[in-house]
């Protein structure tokens, strides 16, 4: 096997460092950059959640467009309550940009990784009926969670970027939610860990440290059942490697948002988030924004 030395020349290092950045910007959007909030919070047993939007984040030049589908069901786990979601997403990518007299063009388009998310709370969430959970009043609650992606996203060996991963990856995460009135602040912790890519640009190796992150919310909750979040997220590591050499430093970067969701009716709502890079020791930042309906159904509604 040739080394990515010999195949791309040390000269090119930052092209592929480039690509790996922006093939991997919907991924890092929802997962180790990830701003989601109310990951550990409580809801009916029995109720689920239908889910789509559409997302835009930009790079420089650089713009990527993903629409995504996603189904959440609440379940009784062992008397406190538990969700687990399905994500379908697709994914738009393109752009160019003239770096040391070349151009680095990015056009890519299908199916991205689809994610599968469990997240159990372990206490101070306990398993209700719909009708139960009209007295529920929140004090603490800590959970577990753990995501997963699997590698059935478009992928070219060929071609330097692409929407699909072509790995798989877990995030573990720890999280805690405490209510003060009408507020809700949470701080949550996470690891990201990759498993390599074998088949990158022609049968080289790509793999991957951890990423380390931890998130807080702090939530307002109106009596509509509305609520709105400033969020601020914080990550560091991921170290890029091809065939055992380094190609990109640790990253450290620090990212702001705000998220809204306003119920249109008793199944309906709509939310919205926005979020940008606020510090990014490698200069990877970017801005996202969002928008998604939501349609709530079963468990007695």
């Amino acid at each position: 096997m040739k080394s990515c030395f010999t195949l791309l020349g040390r000269s090119h290092w930052f092209f592929i460092w480039l690509a790996l950045f922006l093939g991997a910007v919907f991924p890092a959007a929802s997962h180790a950059q990830e701003i989601e909030v109310r990951t550990y919070s409580n809801a009916p047993v029995g109720i689920n959640f239908l889910s789509g939007g559409i997302a835009q984040a930009k790079a420089g030049n650089y713009t990527l467009t993903s629409e995504a589908m996603s189904l959440t069901h609440i379940f009784d786990a062992g008397g406190q309550s538990g969700k687990l979601t399905l994500v379908l997403p697709y994914s738009q990518l393109s752009g160019s940009s003239t770096i040391g007299g070349r151009t680095v063009n990015a056009s890519s388009e299908g199916l991205s990784d689809p994610l599968i998310k469990a997240a159990i709370n372990l206490y101070g969430a306990p398993a209700l009926s719909l009708d139960q959970f009209k007295t529920y009043q929140q004090d603490l609650i800590v959970g577990v969670s753990l995501t997963a992606s699997v590698p059935w996203g478009e992928y070219d060996d060929n071609q330097l970027i692409n929407v699909g991963a072509n790995r798989w990856f877990i995030q573990p995460g720890l999280g805690a939610s405490k209510a003060f009135g009408p507020w809700r602040p949470e701080l949550a912790g996470a690891g990201i860990f990759y498993t390599s890519n074998t088949d990158f640009m022609g049968g080289n190796s790509l793999s991957q440290n951890p990423v380390y992150s931890t998130q807080t919310h702090a939530i307002y909750c109106f009596q509509n059942t509305a609520w709105i979040s400033v969020d601020a997220t914080y990550f560091t590591g991921g170290q890029s490697y091809v065939n055992g050499n380094p190609i990109s430093g640790s990253q450290e970067n620090w990212r702001f948002g705000t998220t809204m969701s306003y119920p249109v009716n008793k199944h309906n709502s709509i939310r919205l988030s926005a979020s940008t890079g606020a510090y990014s020791r490698t200069n990877n930042s970017y801005e996202l924004y969002g928008i998604s309906w939501q349609y709530r159904f079963g468990g007695g509604l």
